[in-house]
């Protein structure tokens, strides 16, 4: 087996030897941190050949000593050939895979024609994928899409530091002005302000001409010293030390901060009667995050506002709709202790508080299964805008250049027959967020939300 604990890959073996006296249990082989895939047997049983991070490599059962396997082969590819048969293999696997029979009322072999010669005559690999994603663009349907071999992608390179500028004074004088720093980021950590200006990256002058993300490039986890001063014209200058961050690292850490000021948003509109929480996907990640959320702080709220807005998809809706929909039957009370509603106290996750849920034209897929999910069990109210309509089961396969293509195989349909590929689910509340809004610290669909969850534990609304 290939299993994940703490997040790290290993391989187990676990006996199937129905005679066996010894009990049943799995045995961890491999203790390394790299991806690993395609594991199997000698075919004397007593060894186990797998792939990490993309090396072959052999494990004795007995000992677990791995050690790699030097391979070498090259492979001459005839592109003439390779990419009709990329093309034929796309085409084919939507012919016998694709969710409606009609697609969608697409003459699926007339669009083989159209698209055939344009493949033939692509010259490179990235501009097949073009075409083929022409071709699925026919179809009209979410969960569409190819994308190039593992490992071709550009890495990130490029370090950040966690600040946002004033764009009007760079594009009239040139000058770096910092008006935000974000928590947690590098910049953050080293004491820089907002209001400050960055004149230089080690050593090196930044200004109108010049280009930061190169300053910055190959610098992610590396010293770097950055000019800090308080004015444009390098009055109080200092120099701080930071270890720049990759884009994802930043962007989780504004997307914390995003959660934050809405958790405080909601707290202030509802003098501190109400929690928040915001699901950013339906991953298992986000399903543990919202355990989190829900165990700390919200438990002691009246009721929480449930914001699924931007969230695209996954799978996990059905176990964060139980955390919701379950009710407790009886309560437990330990000696000297406080009373516990059921659910809780045995480890099963259980709100058991009103809840409004916030949805907005970008929550997607699963996002949208868990907005079905809450409107069809009657859970409360749903605020914002109609759910994107992309609502498909997919799954992915290779194509023989190493090419991913998502196949949307399985209709999803709500329990009166209404197909929900594009069919938003609707809202009870309809708010469309002014644009700018946020640049004025407000949140007209949060506003509503608040209003209508207060209407029901009992509260007055916003502004009365």
């Amino acid at each position: 087996m290939i299993a994940a604990v703490a997040n790290q890959l290993n391989l187990y073996v676990y006996p199937l030897d129905e005679l066996s006296k010894d009990p049943f249990v799995s045995r961890q082989l491999t203790s390394s941190a790299g991806f690993k895939s395609a594991a199997q047997f000698s075919p004397d049983g007593k060894e186990v050949y797998y792939l990490e991070a993309g090396r072959l490599n052999v494990i004795p059962i007995d000992n677990r000593q791995a050690r790699p396997i030097a391979v070498a082969a090259e492979m001459d590819v005839d592109f003439a050939r390779e990419k009709t048969e990329v093309f034929q293999q796309a085409w084919t696997y939507v012919r016998d895979n694709f969710f409606d029979p009609n697609f969608n009322g697409v003459d699926w072999n007339a669009v083989h024609e159209r698209y055939a010669p344009l493949a033939a005559g692509a010259r490179t690999g990235d501009e097949l994928r073009r075409i083929i994603s022409e071709m699925l663009g026919e179809l009209n349907a979410s969960h569409s899409g190819i994308g190039a071999p593992a490992g071709t992608a550009q890495p990130f390179i490029t370090g950040r530091l966690g600040v946002r500028f004033d764009a009007a004074e760079f594009e009239t004088k040139g000058a770096l002005r910092i008006t935000d720093v974000i928590p947690l980021t590098p910049a953050a950590i080293s004491g820089v302000k907002t209001g400050e200006y960055l004149l230089a990256v080690d050593g090196t002058s930044v200004g109108a001409h010049t280009n930061l993300d190169e300053l910055l490039a190959y610098k992610i986890g590396k010293r770097v010293v950055l000019s800090i001063a308080a004015a444009a014209d390098g009055g109080q200058k200092r120099d701080v030390v930071v270890r720049p961050i990759n884009a994802g690292t930043e962007r989780n850490l504004l997307y914390r901060r995003w959660i934050e000021d809405n958790r405080a948003y909601v707290a202030k509109l509802s003098n501190g009667r109400l929690g928040y929480i915001h699901m950013a996907d339906m991953s298992a990640g986000a399903l543990t995050q919202l355990y989190a959320d829900l165990d700390a702080d919200n438990q002691k709220r009246e009721g929480v506002v449930i914001d699924v807005r931007n969230n695209n998809g996954g799978f996990v809706n059905v176990y964060a709709i139980d955390v919701l929909a379950r009710r407790s039957y009886f309560n437990m009370q330990p000696r000297g202790f406080s009373v516990v509603p059921s659910r809780s106290a045995l480890g099963q996750r259980a709100l058991e508080l009103p809840t409004v849920l916030i949805t907005n034209r970008h929550t997607l897929s699963d996002g949208e299964d868990f907005t079905e999910g809450y409107r069809s069990l009657h859970l409360g109210k749903v605020v914002g805008e109609p759910t994107a309509g992309w609502i498909i089961y997919t799954s992915g396969v290779q194509l023989i250049d190493g090419s991913a293509l998502r196949l949307p195989f399985d209709r999803i349909t709500a329990n009166d027959g209404e197909l929900m590929e594009m069919h938003p689910r609707p809202v009870d509340i309809p708010v469309a967020k002014p644009i700018g809004e946020s640049l004025l610290g407000k949140d007209s669909q949060i506003e509503a939300a608040v209003t209508e969850l207060l209407k029901e534990v009992g509260g007055r609304s916003i502004g009365n």
